[in-house]
């Protein structure tokens, strides 16, 4: 069994050292004996670029970095936020966009520049070819997931791709998402008895899905509430498998041929071992 996790930020402070945990080390030889083959990181802001980056150096075919500008770290600094994103995704080999889209849950001073950013985002993804990792948090009586698919449907740029991160929708939802062309990353909230994928997952195909833990966020049970990290994708590989009715080596399969699918030219012979 080979799994990919495709969104987790290892780079964490949580992840640095600490009692009974070992550290960042023990976390990723955790990961690598659950079979993750592979670490998809998404970039927050400037200040996460160094600690995403000297893993990228050190595990250069495992944990493979983004760039992007997320939307809960938009604020007054947005305009040098952008220029430090596309500054780096000139001078620089990343495997995608992101994390980036809309997040109405903390604030909504700043919506206006959400959106403005996501779309910068979204147009230099399609001319580098590049897939995106989308992150909508909904809140304040504003559906994220569905302000984030009227952008891409807006602006309709050929061949754009990639991950609607954290899916916690509708089936109508989940298939909007398809028809578009993207994959559904479903992480640990499909173990929570109230996190409503048990109505969604029985009815979407495998082909349209990928795995995820967002580490060191959204632990799936049972420990839920506890930090995340990669090693536990298995967990919801196997919540996959349940609600399908299939074996956990189907879904593995599958959900890691998909995400392989997403990758850029520049990435593509990273192949599991």
């Amino acid at each position: 069994m080979i799994l990919i996790d495709t969104h987790a930020h290892i780079y964490d402070t949580q992840f640095d050292e600490e009692p009974g945990q070992g550290g960042r080390d023990a976390m990723l030889a955790r990961a690598e004996s659950a079979q993750i083959s592979q670490i998809w990181m998404p970039n927050c802001a400037r200040e996460t670029v160094p600690g995403m980056m000297a893993l990228s150096e050190q595990y250069p075919d495992r944990c493979l970095p983004m760039m992007g500008l997320h939307p809960a770290y938009v604020n007054d600094t947005v305009d040098d936020e952008l220029a430090a994103v596309e500054d780096h995704l000139n001078r620089n080999a990343y495997m995608a966009v992101g994390e980036i889209g809309l997040d109405f849950y903390w604030d909504m001073t700043f919506v206006d520049q959400q959106f403005a950013a996501f779309d910068t985002q979204l147009r230099w993804a399609a001319a580098q070819n590049l897939p995106v990792s989308m992150h909508t948090r909904s809140g304040h009586d504003r559906n994220a997931f569905m302000e984030a698919a009227d952008v891409i449907e807006r602006l309709a740029l050929p061949g754009l791709t990639g991950i609607f991160h954290c899916f916690v929708g509708t089936l109508d939802e989940a298939n909007r998402a398809i028809e578009m062309g993207f994959k559904l990353g479903i992480g640990g909230v499909s173990t929570f008895k109230n996190g409503g994928l048990d109505k969604v997952l029985p009815h979407v195909g495998l082909e349209h899905l990928v795995l995820e833990t967002d580490a060191p966020y959204l632990a799936p049970v049972p420990y839920r509430g506890k930090r995340n990290e990669p090693a536990y994708i298995k967990l919801i590989a196997q919540r996959v498998a349940d609600l399908k009715q299939i074996n956990i080596d189907d879904v593995a399969r599958h959900t890691t041929s998909n995400a392989l699918s997403l990758l850029p030219a520049l990435y593509a012979n990273l192949l599991p071992q």
